[in-house]
């Protein structure tokens, strides 16, 4: 092989491994960048819950999230329905409010427009978080749920776009509701403030 073709191959294998090395940094980079949601925790359970975001699945989703934590509106909402074994649900920032009338809550929303569900392959499992709706699969707004358990009749159906990466001991002792009440906490714990780490 002539010296020129060496020189050809060698600089072809150098450009091949500094593609890959980009494309490994880069994956790298935007894994260890992933947005966080912080929530502070307090009442019968009190700590701190790490939320590991998932843009590349629920694009719309993390964005709404990030946007209403950045304004505040998480701040002081209550978990109004925790069902052991299954999920706690917060997020209404309007009916929702910690030491106001819950009557309404899980019924209110942002003042934001609803989302179209951004659904994926991905399990709802243990630790996961996805958004909270109505019966109309396009209905997600503000309220979202934690999976204390497997949820696997939620694949497909709901928008997943989190998992808990820090914190899942303080989820577990988020105060349970009444079964026969759908889960309706009566002294409900709450998120006192919710913050983005990028």
């Amino acid at each position: 092989m002539s010296s020129e073709l060496t020189r050809r191959a060698a600089l072809g294998l150098g450009l091949a491994g500094a593609l890959a090395a980009a494309t490994a940094a880069t994956a790298a980079t935007a894994a260890a960048a992933a947005p966080r949601l912080v929530i502070e925790v307090a009442g019968e359970a009190r700590g701190r819950v790490v939320i590991e975001l998932l843009p590349e699945v629920a694009p719309n989703h993390v964005a709404r999230v990030l946007a209403l934590a950045a304004a505040g509106a998480y701040d002081g909402v209550a978990f109004h329905r925790v069902i052991d074994g299954f999920m706690a649900q917060t997020g209404d920032v309007r009916f929702g409010r910690a030491g106001g009338d819950l009557a309404l809550a899980g019924t209110g929303g942002s003042e934001l427009p609803d989302l179209r569900g951004e659904f994926s392959d991905l399990a709802f499992r243990r630790g996961t978080v996805g958004m909270a709706r109505a019966r109309s699969p396009d209905s997600a707004n503000s309220q979202f749920f934690i999976m204390l358990g497997d949820g696997r009749h939620l694949d497909g159906d709901y928008t997943l776009f989190g998992r808990v990466v820090e914190g899942m001991e303080v989820v577990d002792r988020i105060r349970r509701g009444d079964r026969r009440r759908n889960g309706l906490v009566a002294d409900p714990d709450r998120m006192v403030r919710v913050t983005a780490e990028p």
